[in-house]
């Protein structure tokens, strides 16, 4: 089982927190459009109240699958938002964590900026 999230500890941009000047609901909505088109992404779960994704990832026959946390932070009303992905692994020998946070934000920045 693997696990790996965004940190601002990690030198790869594409690991670290999505950091955008714009409101979390929008921010929120971007995320939720893109891991409904991401290939291979299924969404499974909505938290409106709390900004908080969840989804399964396939990773193909030797990454197993990974469930995916993607939680939106930022004051209300206030153009200011913070993503952090988290995607942890079962079933696999090769765990693709850190290649599913990578294309998850890279792709988010894309949309976002």
């Amino acid at each position: 089982m693997g696990r790996f999230e965004t940190s601002d500890a990690h030198s790869n941009r594409w690991h670290q927190p999505v950091r955008v000047p714009r409101a979390k609901e929008g921010i929120f909505a971007t995320a939720r459009e893109l891991v409904e088109d991401l290939d291979g992404w299924k969404l499974e779960q909505v938290d409106e109240k709390n900004f908080v994704l969840h989804a399964t990832k396939a990773n193909g026959l030797l990454g197993g699958t990974s469930r995916v946390t993607i939680t939106v932070k930022g004051p209300s009303g206030i153009p200011s938002s913070e993503t952090h992905v988290v995607s942890e692994s079962s079933g696999g020998i090769v765990p693709k964590d850190r290649a599913n946070v990578a294309q998850f934000c890279e792709k988010f920045w894309m949309r976002v900026t």
